[in-house]
C-alpha cells in the first residue's frame, strides 16, 4: 500500500476511492479502523491494495473524539504499509466554527511532523470550485447555496481561509489560482514561501481538472493533503511516475450481481429531494419513512418491511424531505433525535432486505450510509466504477457464508435527478 486515506464520513470515502480507482489504482474501503490479523499481517485484501480509505463517522462528533479517531486511522494506516495520507473532508467543507477540519488535520500534521499541509476541497465535476479562497457550489457561493440550512454543519462563510482559520491554531493563507496557472513547479516554490511565512494550512484555488493535477505533482512532497475527492483526480498518475504504484485498467472490476435492489434515502438535501421525486414521478414504488410516526413507537420499520418485500419492482424507502417539513420535525423531536430514529430505521430496514435477499442497495446520506454498512456488519468494501463523479458502486467483502452484496452510497448532495434509475442500470 502507498497512500492512506481518512475519510470523515463514509460517503465521502466511497467518493474518494471512486477517483483512485477511475485513476487506475487498486483501492479498498474498510468501514471503521480494522484490526491487524493474530500474526500481525494486514487483511489480504488491504495487502493487494495500492491505496486504503478508512471510512470514519467524524465529521459531526465532538473535536476531541474525531481526533482520537483520525489518529488511530492513522497509526493503522502506518502500521499496514501508508507511506502518504489524506485527510478526506467533503467538497462544500462541511465543519462548524470549532471543527471538525482545522483540529484533525492539526493533530495528523503533528503526528506526522510536517509544518504544512494543502488544503482543497474542489471538485469541479460536481460544480465545487475554489477561486481567491471563497468555495462555489455552482454558480453560487457556498454561504448562497443549500448549504447555508444544513442542520448541522450549515456553511454560513465561503471565504475558505477564514472558515480555516477559525478552527485552527496554525496559521492559515491562500495558493491563488495564478500561481497554480503557471504549472506544478510553482506551486511548489509558492509553498515553499508560505511555510517560511509560517503558513501552515495552504487553501489552494482550483477551478478545473487541469488545476488538481498540477496542485497534485506540486505538492507531492507533502505527507499529507486536507481535500475533497477532486485532489485524489491527480494522485495516482503523480505517484505512478515516481514509481511508486502501477495503474491498471482493471481497478473497478467487481462480479456481477443482478439480484433484487432497492433504494433507502435518509438525505433531506436538494439533490436528495429532486431523485426522490423523480423517482415517484416515474410511478415506481415508493414509500416514505415518518419520523413522528417513529417517535410515537408505531411499528414502522415491520410495515415498511412487509411493503417493500411485496413489491416485484426495486422499491423506495425514503424520509427525504423539504426544509419546512425537516425543520418542523426537528422542532417537535429534536435535530439528533430526529436523525437517529431515521437512520437507526433504515438500517433496520436494510438489514432486513438483504436477510430476505436482496443483494443490491442503493443508500443516499452519509448518516444514513454509515448507519446501514454498520448495521449489515459490513468492514470492508471493494470499490467498483463510478455512477456518478464521485459515487461507485461498491462490493462487500464478506466472510464464508454470507451472500454477496453490493452497496452505493451517496453524498446526498451528488447525482442528477435520475440517479437511482441509473444506479440500477449500471449495477
Amino acid at each position: 500500500m502507498m497512500l492512506g486515506v481518512i475519510a470523515d464520513d463514509f460517503t465521502g470515502a466511497t467518493d474518494v476511492a471512486s477517483m483512485l480507482v477511475r485513476a487506475g489504482m487498486r483501492t479498498v474501503q474498510t468501514i471503521g479502523i480494522p484490526g491487524l490479523q493474530g500474526n500481525g499481517d494486514v487483511p489480504p485484501e488491504v495487502a493487494a491494495a495500492d491505496a486504503v480509505v478508512v471510512a470514519l463517522k467524524s465529521r459531526t462528533t465532538p473535536p476531541a473524539e474525531a481526533i482520537a479517531d483520525s489518529l488511530a486511522a492513522l497509526r493503522w494506516l502506518q502500521a499496514a504499509g501508508a507511506r502518504q495520507f489524506y485527510f478526506k473532508v467533503c467538497s462544500t467543507f462541511d465543519s462548524t466554527p470549532a471543527g471538525n477540519i482545522g483540529p484533525v488535520a492539526e493533530a495528523l500534521m503533528a503526528a506526522l511532523g510536517t509544518a504544512q499541509t494543502l488544503v482543497c476541497p474542489a471538485f469541479p465535476e460536481n460544480g465545487r470550485t475554489v477561486f481567491r479562497g471563497h468555495l462555489f457550489v455552482g454558480d453560487e457561493l457556498l454561504s448562497d447555496s443549500g448549504m447555508r440550512n444544513h442542520p448541522l454543519t450549515p456553511m454560513s462563510d465561503s471565504n475558505l481561509v477564514r472558515w480555516m482559520q477559525r478552527q485552527s491554531q496554525r496559521r492559515a493563507g491562500l495558493l491563488r489560482h495564478d500561481v497554480v496557472a503557471r504549472g506544478a513547479a510553482a506551486v511548489t516554490e509558492r509553498l515553499a514561501a508560505l511555510q517560511a511565512d509560517g503558513i501552515a494550512h495552504v487553501v489552494a484555488d482550483a477551478v478545473d481538472n487541469d488545476a488538481l493535477r498540477t496542485l497534485a505533482e506540486g505538492a507531492a512532497h507533502l505527507p499529507l493533503w486536507v481535500a475533497g475527492s477532486g485532489l485524489a483526480l491527480g494522485l495516482p498518475a503523480v505517484l505512478a511516475a515516481q514509481g511508486a504504484v502501477t495503474l491498471t485498467d482493471h481497478a473497478a472490476d467487481l462480479d456481477p450481481l443482478n439480484g433484487k435492489a432497492a433504494v433507502l434515502a435518509g438525505s433531506c438535501s436538494t439533490a436528495t429531494q429532486a431523485q426522490v421525486a423523480r423517482w415517484i414521478a416515474a410511478g415506481r414504488p415508493a414509500l416514505r419513512i415518518d419520523p413522528l410516526a417513529l417517535a410515537r413507537g408505531e411499528p414502522v420499520a415491520d410495515e415498511a418491511l412487509a411493503w417493500a418485500r411485496a413489491q416485484s419492482d426495486a422499491p423506495l424507502l425514503y424520509a427525504t424531505a423539504d426544509a419546512a417539513t425537516l425543520a418542523q420535525t426537528q422542532a417537535a423531536l429534536g435535530v439528533a433525535e430526529a436523525g437517529a430514529l431515521v437512520e437507526h430505521t433504515l438500517a433496520r430496514i436494510a438489514r432486513g432486505l438483504v436477510d430476505a435477499g436482496t443483494q443490491r442497495l442503493v443508500v443516499a446520506g452519509g448518516e444514513t450510509s454509515g448507519a446501514v454498512v454498520q448495521a449489515l456488519d459490513v468492514r470492508t468494501l471493494r470499490i467498483g466504477a463510478a455512477i456518478c463523479p464521485g459515487v461507485p458502486w461498491t462490493q462487500a467483502v464478506r466472510t464464508a457464508g454470507q451472500a454477496p452484496l453490493k452497496l452505493a452510497l451517496k453524498s446526498g448532495n451528488f447525482g442528477g435527478p435520475d440517479f437511482f434509475t441509473e444506479a440500477l442500470v449500471a449495477a
